[in-house]
């Protein structure tokens, strides 16, 4: 998925422990991580889940959904463990499984997706600490907006791929007119092309499972 838009420049500002970054064995600890989309009518970009130290601080995804660039600037900071993506889109309803090492103080981790269509909403877990032995943990995020684009709704300003209200793709991202601040998301009003039936929620809109496996 292509955009140019740069919702907040996000997941760029970190707070980094300072040390050397330890290598995860072979037989480190593992977390197992279950999305599920609990929204009706928008769908999550491919998923970032990262383990890292405490200390390490995500502040929110944005840069189009894409998180090649991200997920390489994120391994090659201190204090980041590993780092895995899901593959494709996620639709209302759905769950994916995603799975990181969690090495030897490697224990926090951090979830984030775009929500789609919408001009610059995400959601996010930051730095949660992992369960301890076999629990599991279950918990919610709800949407937020990055702040940097104007919530105009319309499919030439809203990135993705082909939306019924559009008749195919959206278009690029149009940065300015935000708020200049991540807040609570909105939702969707019908104030462009989108419509709200179809589109709008109510927190929270993703449910996140972490398993730690080994």
């Amino acid at each position: 998925m292509k955009r140019t838009v740069s919702l907040v420049v996000v997941m760029l500002s970190f707070t980094i422990l300072i040390g050397a970054r330890i290598s995860i064995a072979a037989a480190a600890p593992r977390f197992e991580v279950t999305v599920t989309n609990l929204t009706r009518g928008e769908q999550f970009t491919p998923i970032l889940v990262a383990s890292h130290q405490e200390g390490v601080r995500l502040a929110t995804l944005a840069k189009e959904g894409n998180t090649g660039p991200l997920a390489a600037l994120l391994l090659a900071t201190p204090g980041v463990g590993d780092i895995a993506t899901s593959a494709g889109l996620l639709d209302p309803g759905r769950s994916v499984t995603i799975s990181v090492d969690a090495g030897s103080g490697f224990d926090h981790l951090s979830v984030a997706a775009m929500l789609i269509p919408t001009n610059d909403g995400f959601f996010a877990l930051n730095g949660i600490e992992g369960p301890r032995g076999h629990q599991t943990m279950t918990l919610y995020s709800r949407a937020y907006d990055a702040g940097s684009e104007r919530n105009d709704e319309l499919c030439a300003t809203i990135p993705g791929p082909s939306f019924t209200e559009c008749g195919g793709a959206g278009g690029g991202g149009k940065p300015g007119g935000g708020e200049g601040y991540v807040h609570i998301h909105g939702g969707i009003h019908g104030i462009g092309d989108l419509d709200p039936v179809r589109r709008d929620w109510r927190n929270p809109v993703a449910q996140i499972t972490i398993r730690r496996i080994r």
